[in-house]
């Protein structure tokens, strides 16, 4: 069977393996790595264990592409991670996905790249002690509002910020190695921490490494996929994994294993070449960069949760559409509404980018653990499906990504505090909304065949308002 689609196919895969990779680079790249290396550098013992886990979670990021490779190219579905968990399991806890995805995993990622977003605009407009919280909940407020208004971001534009982001990479990166000599020759020993959660650096290791599981989805406009999936994964992680790994070597450099766990923001090492000027300039880049992550975060979240309110009528008003744009104006508000109380509640924290992260960890590893285990089902049921890309290495590439999966929800339960308890708690109170949903659909389903029968008697088309029984499927 050929790759390649007939003339007639409504889409026709252009995408070559420079271009793919180059779009993977730009989903990848954001935020995170201007926030995470003091986080992690606090969690391990040496700067070996440091370098080692940035390397390590570029391999595995790779492993979860792979597999999310094969899921989409051969189940191509816009419901996603949703249609996977529906296939595999069935509605229960394909409900329980959408509903922790709601209250949990995108509005807890909103939050935290505002508070990232948020941390780096304090150091260009301060506002006291709150100056961070503050920032970071006037960016979802303008950026909802936008969507409210129907505002989206060109193609160009994104672009735009993806080559923004490997700037300011690059640009800490080389400024950290110009710092170095300046430290002497005791700037990066006597680390003496004892208290390494190699787990917990781990979690936000591959947070950075985020957005893969979306890359992966690539794979239906990618010119002989058989062939250059895994060339487009091996390229695009390699140079992700690449840049990742020179800065964090530029920042142990520059100011140590120490210095680096003092640090809230990784521009100590732009300051000593370029001087405040320079760190301004450079947390203006990063700024930019975390409102495009932030404002496609806001959208696809807001477009996940309309997608509940039209599979079932006790969600319908998520299901509006602003009757002059189209945005999905009730999801947009609800959202926005959920983000800023977990802002409020970050607020009240330490940090409040590392209690976003403790809040959606388990949660979002624990499902990622069963869309791996998807994988494994599937081939089990239905040994004879074409596989337009297999996995490499099957079944120890699923094995490696669920056992990756099952480790990181225990260590984000283990060595953190009551964010992970609180995010596992909303996910279970989906349970009773679940049964109180298929209830209210039992009886809406009920209510649209007791109304078409009275409207085939009279002529009229009748149905249940604001629902919508053909898409129960995402």
């Amino acid at each position: 069977m050929s790759d390649r689609p007939s003339p007639s196919s409504n889409q026709l895969p252009l995408l070559g393996v420079t271009q793919a990779s180059a779009m993977l680079i730009g989903i990848v790249v954001g935020i995170g790595i201007f926030k995470t290396p003091p986080v992690v550098a606090a969690n391990v013992d040496s700067a070996l264990a440091f370098i080692g886990l940035w390397a390590a979670g570029g391999l595995l990021t790779l492993v979860g592409a792979l597999c999310y490779a094969e899921l989409g190219t051969s189940r191509p579905h816009a419901g996603g991670e949703y249609h996977y968990l529906k296939e595999a399991y069935g509605d229960g806890l394909s409900f329980l996905f959408a509903w922790g995805r709601m209250t949990v995993i995108q509005t807890g990622a909103i939050a935290a790249v505002a508070f990232a977003y948020g941390d780096y605009a304090a150091a260009v407009v301060p506002f006291g002690s709150s100056g961070a919280a503050l920032h970071a909940a006037a960016a979802i407020l303008v950026l909802s509002a936008l969507q409210l208004a129907g505002t989206t971001s060109s193609g160009k534009l994104q672009l735009a910020l993806t080559v923004a982001g490997v700037t300011a990479i690059l640009i800490v990166a080389i400024a950290g190695f110009m710092a170095a000599p300046d430290l002497g020759p005791q700037g990066h020993a006597n680390v003496t921490s004892d208290s390494g959660a190699a787990g917990l650096a781990l979690v936000f290791i591959l947070l950075t490494y985020g957005g893969w599981n979306e890359a992966a989805y690539l794979s239906g406009e990618i010119r002989d996929v058989r062939r250059n999936m895994v060339r487009v994964l091996l390229i695009g992680t390699g140079i992700v994994t690449a840049l990742y790994l020179l800065i964090n070597v530029a920042l142990v450099l520059s100011v140590g294993l120490d210095g680096l766990r003092q640090e809230k923001l990784v521009t100590e090492p732009v300051e000593k070449v370029l001087g405040t000027g320079g760190v301004l300039a450079v947390a203006l880049i990063v700024c930019v960069a975390a409102l495009s992550t932030l404002n496609g975060t806001i959208f696809t979240g807001a477009r996940s949760m309309f997608a509940l309110g039209r599979s079932y009528p006790l969600f319908g008003r998520l299901g509006d559409r602003n009757a002059g744009n189209g945005a999905p104006s009730t999801a947009i508000v609800l959202q926005a509404a959920i983000a800023l109380s977990l802002v409020a509640f970050g607020a009240t924290t330490r940090d409040g980018f590392t209690a976003m992260v403790e809040y959606t960890a388990p949660v979002f590893w624990m499902f990622m653990a069963l869309i791996g285990l998807s994988l494994i089902v599937f081939r089990w049921r239905e040994p004879q499906r074409d596989l337009p890309f297999p996995v490499p290495l099957y079944p120890l590439t699923p094995i490696v990504f669920c056992a990756t999966a099952l480790y990181l929800v225990h260590a984000s339960i283990a060595y953190t505090g009551v964010g992970a308890l609180a995010g596992l708690a909303i996910l279970a109170s989906g349970v009773p909304v679940y049964l109180l949903a298929r209830r209210s659909e039992i009886s809406a389903q009920a209510a649209a065949g007791g109304l078409s029968a009275a409207g085939r008697a009279s002529g009229e088309v009748v149905g249940p308002p604001g629902f919508e029984p053909g898409t129960r499927r995402l």
